[in-house]
């Protein structure tokens, strides 16, 4: 067998194809739904990515017998790890065909990178945003994935679990409803109740005043979700950057904040599900996603 090399991305054609090469992993996967290029490419350019505000990264193929078998991106975000107390390398952007020795390659090439800076641990996978397509599948291989969350072949969890990884957060879940449940009528009613009270308002999103309605986003997903254990703490340039990706597509009265007083108490965004359009067909229900990813951590030093 051919030996396996590493090579950090240099030129434009070694950017194409680690950007492009999760078609080789699930082209024949009838519910993968594949990536926005210009969006993936904006996420890994020093000069457009908000992670690059706040940390560095670098981004690796694998190659074996002149073909690429493999991607990742190793990364380290200061001000993340400095409010943690951690020395940890973000890892991500991890693909690889079903090749034990592929994704040993790769770890071994961000472990080095890792050391070099004198972080301890790995941290991952995460596509460098600490929502984006987190972890690995564990169940749901039955229905399509939700807009921001992970798909990957069963050989990826397996690969993880014989690596040593260890679930680092909490499972990432989707949830289905039907519009004939029937719990929804009573919900609607206490729903009801509650507005004739007046104190809770609920109001559509005001896109001229984008910024103002990022903040509140901002702070709502950090108050709400600071109780889960090993939370981190969402930055507000993470923010901006994964409302902006919707702007142009989201309806401002399905985006609703709810107020007590004028000030933002809740959000709730309902946006078109452009998975559906992207990559498969699904019965018309409200949502049709399903499945749980976690993320790792492995402590090599």
């Amino acid at each position: 067998m051919s030996s396996i090399e590493i090579r950090a991305v240099r030129t434009p054609r070694e950017k194409r194809i680690f950007l492009t090469f999760p078609w080789r992993i699930y082209r024949d996967d009838p519910l993968w739904v594949p990536p926005l290029l210009p969006e993936r490419a904006k996420v890994i350019d020093p000069q457009r990515g908000s992670f690059f505000k706040r940390g560095e990264a670098e981004f690796f193929v694998a190659w074996r017998g002149g073909e690429p078998v493999g991607t990742i991106c190793a990364a380290e975000d200061p001000p993340t790890n400095a409010n943690r107390d951690k020395q940890e390398c973000v890892f991500g952007f991890f693909e690889y065909v079903e090749d034990y020795e592929v994704a040993n390659a790769l770890f071994q090439r961000v472990i080095n990178w890792a050391k070099d800076r004198g972080l301890n641990a790995l941290f991952g996978p995460f596509n460098l945003d600490y929502e984006d397509s987190f972890g690995v599948l564990l169940e749901g291989r039955d229905r399509p994935p939700a807009l921001l969350c992970g798909h990957s072949p069963p050989y990826y969890q397996h690969f993880m679990d014989r690596f040593g990884f260890q679930p680092a957060r909490g499972d990432n879940l989707a949830f289905d409803i039907d519009p004939s449940a029937p719990g929804l009528p009573r919900l609607t009613r206490l729903a009801e109740k509650l507005r004739t009270r007046g104190r809770i308002t609920v109001r559509g999103a005001d896109l001229s005043q984008f910024d103002a309605e990022v903040d509140r986003v901002h702070y709502l997903l950090n108050a709400g979700l600071a109780g889960l254990p090993d939370h981190i703490g969402w930055h507000r340039d993470s923010v901006e950057a994964t409302l902006s990706q919707f702007r142009s597509i989201a309806d401002p009265e399905l985006v609703l904040f709810a107020e007590v007083d004028g000030e933002a108490v809740g959000w709730l965004a309902g946006i078109p599900n452009l998975n559906e359009a992207m990559g498969y067909d699904v019965p018309g229900t409200i949502s049709n996603f399903g499945g749980t990813c976690v993320a790792n951590r492995s402590a090599y030093a």
